[in-house]
């Protein structure tokens, strides 16, 4: 935590899923939520993320997944800010920026243009 590419970034445009490309959430939605962990309080489409419950490590959580490819991309809390009150805490790893005013269809800016490692798949799902 507190130290992925990220977690601080404060530009204007669009986080993307880092494996597919499908657009998630609005830079307008990112807050700082102390975790250490990029936060938003909403998604750009509601079907642009599936749910599902994670009991993993003693505990009930709501995982996230991206609709498109079923990347993991972290879980889903109920302590976020005004309007929804929800914090979609995601992985740094899990993510791509596409800067608002980008003008050419570049790829997005994924971790793996930097060097860090991919994942493994795991129940058809590829961890980051």
């Amino acid at each position: 935590a507190f130290t992925g590419e990220l977690t601080h970034h404060k530009g204007e445009g669009t986080y993307t899923c880092a494996v597919c490309g499908t657009p998630l959430f609005s830079s307008n939605t990112k807050f700082d939520s102390g975790s250490g962990w990029p936060s938003f309080f909403d998604l750009l489409k509601e079907e642009a993320v599936s749910l599902t419950d994670d009991f993993s490590y003693g505990m009930h959580r709501v995982e996230t997944t991206c609709s498109q490819c079923g990347a993991h991309l972290g879980h889903l809390f109920d302590d976020g800010p005004r309007p929804t009150g929800k914090r979609y805490c995601i992985n740094s790893a899990s993510l791509a920026f596409q800067p608002k005013d980008a003008t050419s269809p570049d790829p997005p800016h994924t971790a793996a243009d930097t060097g860090a490692s991919g994942g493994s798949e795991s129940k058809g799902k590829t961890e980051l």
